[in-house]
């Protein structure tokens, strides 16, 4: 049966449509438009004009956005159709006309996403553990996107596979494990580095759970793990089959640390039961406030109990590059393994996780999997580079091209700067709170996370439940406001107000205007 002849007129307009979409004039002309707009958007949020957050409700943005989408549908057709068809391969360029039309438009759709994005670059900006990254590093990242550099073979993203193994192999460098020892790989955010990492550990503890599955009863395995441990750990236990019942939190030191003496009991206790220890997930730092676990003590410990242990060091891992700051991390070059975001302290664009392995060969026990479509056995030595054998992902994109850009432009030095800035900018924040009659600090920071709550006169005498629900309201006011952008947090089971110096563009003016726009919005909260 012979295929369906299409007309040649409608081939003819859909090449005429391709070839307005691939032109590169287009691509060239949209870019300096882009630049444009980018360089005169930064300079604004930098200087503290406009909102933090241009509040609207999400049903508004949607609609904003799809009516968007349905207007400009019809000017990219009519653009399209005015094309003459080609007559030979490559295809010539379209008219200027068409052209500069859609630079145009190109322009006031990058503007509208500009007008309403979160502004990370505001010096107002004490979110999220989501940095105001390099600016240039997000032209690196484009450099991928644009050419579509993708992984999972070497052959597929060569030069993406050299920047990862560099990287990776400065960084454990950084940590203090000996060349060639160890191993690596980037991944999409710290959630997807910390299953990987467990899934590595759950093989190496459990050898045939890959193929048989786990055991269950009173011989179920466990994880041990930092009490305020991030969410995504209890995740990776679902997905890893162990559930959630079998994460046994471990109790924390008065600095909300993790307890050695307590790991040590709770491993004993393990051990008495018969239940297998998967691996004992440490934290640098913990998410709350920001604490970092004795990694020297408890890697004693888990050396004696001979147990993998993880350690969740997505932001403080960056640590290992400042001097003064160091010291914070010692002990993590004794992990089986780690989590490193160089999304969160190396201020590069989301999203850039690295896993990394203080011995090389577990890389390879995550997966036991062949596919042969994808795999070369002529090259059998490439598959040391292949990252589809160690990595969730089978493609992947080039994640790490931004980070390797900033890094071989400024130096290792900037990274030191950036963490000494954002950690000092957390010591003034503190002292002031600590000043402030109204004001009360939960910690003393090891990093750049504070936390605290806002207490005025006339709350505190109020039951400790309604005044932790002053603070998740008073947060809201104040972000809604657009004057500061700041999170909430529950310590102690009570609201509490956080603050993540990651903007290293904030001073401590903007430090002194929070407290005094906190004292507003909370005044006009305890009147209404």
């Amino acid at each position: 049966m012979s295929a369906p002849v299409v007309e040649q007129d409608a081939i003819e307009a859909a090449r005429a449509r391709i070839r307005v979409a691939y032109d590169p004039g287009l691509l060239r002309q949209s870019a300096h438009a882009l630049a444009d707009a980018l360089g005169e958007h930064l300079a604004a949020i930098q200087a503290g004009q406009s909102a933090v957050l241009p509040w609207q409700s999400p049903g508004e943005k949607v609609r904003d956005a799809a009516t968007y989408l349905q207007e400009n549908v019809p000017r990219a057709a009519h653009a399209a159709a005015r094309v003459p068809a080609a007559d030979s391969d490559p295809l010539p360029a379209p008219p200027r006309v068409d052209r500069d039309e859609k630079v145009h438009l190109f322009a006031e759709l990058v503007r509208k996403m500009l007008q309403h994005g979160l502004n990370l670059h505001h010096p107002r900006y004490l979110g999220h553990q989501v940095p105001a990254p390099v600016p240039v590093a997000g032209l690196f990242d484009a450099v991928g996107s644009v050419t579509n550099q993708c992984m999972a073979i070497y052959e597929m993203g060569p030069w993406a596979t050299a920047v990862e193994g560099a990287l990776v192999e400065r960084l454990g460098q950084q940590i203090g494990w000996t060349p060639g020892q160890f191993s690596g790989l980037v991944t999409h955010g710290g959630s997807l580095a910390n299953f990987t990492a467990l899934l590595t550990a759950r093989n190496r503890a459990l050898p045939d759970s890959w193929e048989q599955g786990l055991p269950g009863g009173d011989a179920a395995p466990v994880l041990l793990v930092h009490s305020d441990a991030h969410y995504c750990v209890s995740r990776s236990a679902g997905m890893l089959g162990l559930g959630t019942n079998q994460v046994l939190r471990v109790g924390l030191d008065p600095l909300r640390r993790m307890d050695p003496q307590r790991l040590d009991e709770a491993l004993t206790a393990c051990r008495q039961k018969n239940r297998p220890v998967v691996a004992v997930v440490a934290c640098a730092c913990a998410t709350p406030i920001g604490a970092f676990d004795p990694l020297p003590e408890i890697a004693d410990v888990c050396q004696r109990h001979e147990t993998w242990l993880h350690v969740d060091a997505a932001h403080g891992g960056s640590a290992c590059l400042s001097s003064r700051h160091r010291h914070l991390v010692d002990g993590l070059d004794r992990a089986d393994s780690l989590v490193w975001d160089a999304h969160k302290m190396m201020f590069v664009p989301a999203l850039c996780a690295f896993v990394l392995y203080r011995q090389a060969s577990h890389q390879f026990e995550t997966f036991r999997q062949d596919a042969p479509y994808l795999f070369d056995p002529s090259a059998p030595g490439l598959a040391e580079y292949d990252s589809g054998l160690r990595a969730v992902e089978c493609t992947k994109r080039a994640a790490a091209f931004g980070l390797w850009g900033v890094w071989s432009l400024f130096g290792p030095q900037l990274f030191a700067d950036l963490i000494d800035t954002t950690f000092e900018l957390a010591q003034q924040l503190y002292q002031r709170l600590d000043e402030a009659a109204d004001f009360q600090p939960l910690h003393v920071p090891q990093c750049n996370i504070v936390t605290f709550r806002h207490l005025p006169p006339a709350l505190q005498a109020a039951p400790r439940e309604r005044q932790g629900d002053f603070q998740l309201e008073l947060r809201r006011r104040l972000i809604e406001s657009g004057e500061f952008y700041i999170v909430s947090t529950k310590i102690d089971g009570l609201g509490a107000l956080r603050v993540t110096l990651i903007n290293p563009l904030t001073s401590v003016t903007e430090l002194d205007r929070l407290l005094t726009t906190l004292r507003y919005h909370g005044q006009q909260l305890l009147e209404t």
